[in-house]
C-alpha cells in the first residue's frame, strides 16, 4: 500500500527519545527500516534506549544509530544536535520527530511562578527551537540549489506532539494545556509558510507538517504527574483511558503514512479535535457542528463538577485521608 511517509533508508531525528512516546517512535521506525538518532539530556539513559531501538531493525543490516545528549531549552544546542546529524548522517536528516516534554498538572495558584516558563522551555520552545533550527538547515539549502530532479524527491517531515489539552483544557492544567495549544499554532503557521519555499524550489524536497494529539499516555512521566496532580483534576479525567506509549506511536505512525497533518490517537480525542477544526471538510464540518453542542454540556458538566468540589472539599483541589476538605 502506497505511503506518503516513507522511513527505510531515510534518517529520522526524535527528541525525548530515551522515554516514553519517544523511546516508542524511536523503536517503531528503526522497526521499518529508518536510520535513527535519539536526543534527550541523560547519557546514560540514552545509551541504555539506544540498545533497545537497534534491537528492533530491520534485518537488511545496512540501519545505522545514534545518540545525543543535549538540553534543548537552548537554542544553540538544537542547532548543534542537527549539525552533529548532518556531519554523521553525511546530509540533513528526512524526519525530525519533537516528542521532549513533561507535564505538571497543579492549581493555577498553587503552582510557583516559575513552574509555568519551566513548562513553556520544555514543552513549547525544545520543539520550536527544533523546528526553527532544521528548516533553516532544510530551506536555506533549498535557497543555495539549483537542483532539478527527474521526479520529486520524498518530503521531509517534520511532527510536533502536542497533546488532547490543546483542543480543551480544563482545571489543573494550566501549566501545561497553553504551551501545547502553542504549538498547534506554531505548527498551522509552519504548515501554510513552508508552501512559500516549496514554491520557490520545486527542485527540492517539500517539507510537510503533522502534530501528534494524544490524551494520558502510561509511562513514567504519567505516573509522576498523579504524584502532584489534585484530586480534582483525577475526578475530571476519570473518563480517560490511558494509552501505551507503544499504542500512541503504532497510531500516530498509521496517521503519518495517511497523510494527515492532525493526527489523534484516539476516539474522543478525534471528536473533540473536529470541534475545532471549523470548516475544514464537509465531514469534519458536519461532525465539528454536532460537537458544538455536545462541548457545551461537557463543558456545564466539567463546571458544574468544578463547583460542588469547591462547595465540599474547598479550594486546594485535594481530599484529605477521611474524604473532608
Amino acid at each position: 500500500m502506497p505511503t506518503t511517509f516513507e522511513v527505510r533508508g531515510r534518517t529520522a531525528v526524535i527528541t525525548g527519545g530515551s522515554r516514553g512516546m519517544g523511546l516508542a517512535v524511536a523503536r517503531q521506525l528503526a522497526e521499518k527500516g529508518a536510520n535513527v538518532v535519539i536526543v534527550a539530556r541523560d547519557q546514560a539513559k540514552l545509551l541504555e534506549s539506544l540498545s533497545y531501538v537497534k534491537e528492533g531493525a530491520s534485518s537488511n543490516g545496512n540501519q545505522r544509530f545514534h545518540q545525543i545528549s543535549a538540553d534543548l531549552t537552548s537554542s544553540s544546542e538544537a542547532v548543534r544536535v542537527l549539525d552533529e546529524v548532518a556531519t554523521w548522517n553525511g546530509g540533513a536528516p528526512d524526519i525530525v520527530w519533537c516528542c521532549a516534554g513533561s507535564s505538571h498538572p497543579t492549581l493555577f495558584i498553587d503552582t510557583p511562578v516559575t513552574e509555568f516558563s519551566n513548562q513553556m522551555n520544555h514543552n513549547y520552545f525544545t520543539a520550536l527551537y527544533m523546528a526553527h533550527a532544521a528548516l533553516r538547515q532544510w530551506l536555506r539549502s533549498a535557497e543555495k540549489s539549483n537542483i532539478q530532479p527527474s521526479k520529486p524527491a520524498a518530503p521531509r517531515h517534520l511532527i510536533f506532539t502536542a497533546s488532547f489539552l490543546a483542543f480543551y483544557s480544563f482545571t489543573g492544567y494550566s501549566p501545561y494545556s497553553p504551551c501545547k495549544a502553542a504549538l498547534r499554532s506554531l505548527s498551522d503557521t509552519l504548515s501554510q509558510e513552508v508552501n512559500l519555499y516549496a514554491a520557490a524550489n520545486p527542485g527540492e524536497p517539500k517539507v510537510r507538517l503533522h502534530t501528534i494529539f494524544p490524551a494520558g499516555i502510561l509511562s513514567d512521566g504519567f505516573e509522576a504527574e498523579n504524584r502532584i496532580k489534585s484530586d480534582v483534576t483525577k475526578l475530571l479525567e476519570a473518563g480517560d483511558t490511558p494509552l501505551t506509549p507503544e499504542v500512541i506511536a503504532s497510531r500516530s505512525i498509521k496517521g503519518l503514512e495517511s497523510g494527515q497533518e492532525l493526527i489523534t490517537t484516539d476516539f474522543q480525542t478525534g471528536l473533540v479535535g473536529r470541534s475545532m477544526l471549523g470548516g475544514s471538510g464537509f465531514v469534519d464540518w458536519l461532525l465539528a457542528s454536532l460537537l458544538v453542542v455536545v462541548m457545551v454540556f461537557v463543558r456545564g458538566d466539567m463546571d458544574k463538577k468544578v463547583r460542588d468540589w469547591g462547595a465540599k472539599f474547598g479550594a486546594s483541589g485535594m481530599k484529605t485521608s477521611d474524604g473532608s476538605a
